[in-house]
């Protein structure tokens, strides 16, 4: 099971990433754009994602994944029940999402030191 603190691990080793506390929620940005957020209960993880293919992502596996809350529609956003997925699946989601805020010269530097 994964746990908020596995996801602030991996999340805050990515390049330009930090992590801002905001209404007691954790929320990891690059600059001022949020890439995970998670619940103040730290069992949902909300994370960028592409906006035309979340439907199909939800209903694929409901069990596992969420639509944004109404007020997040608008962003390319959505969510995922940490207990549902594996620590392999939340890093590759993570870094999927932070690969959506940063420069492409830093994903290239990223990918060229951490072999997928």
């Amino acid at each position: 099971m994964v746990t908020g603190d596995d996801v602030r691990a991996f999340a805050l080793t990515l390049p330009r990433a930090y992590e801002a506390v905001v209404r007691d929620r954790a929320k990891f940005r690059v600059g001022r754009i949020v890439f995970v957020a998670l619940s103040r209960d730290e069992t949902v993880m909300g994370f960028g994602y592409p906006r035309d293919q979340r439907d199909a992502l939800v209903a694929g596996e409901p069990e596992k994944f969420l639509m944004p809350e109404p007020a997040d529609l608008r962003y390319q956003w959505v969510r995922c029940r940490l207990a549902a997925i594996g620590i392999e699946e939340m890093r590759e989601l993570v870094l999927d999402a932070w690969r959506m805020c940063v420069p492409k010269k830093v994903w290239t530097a990223y990918a060229q030191t951490h072999p997928l």
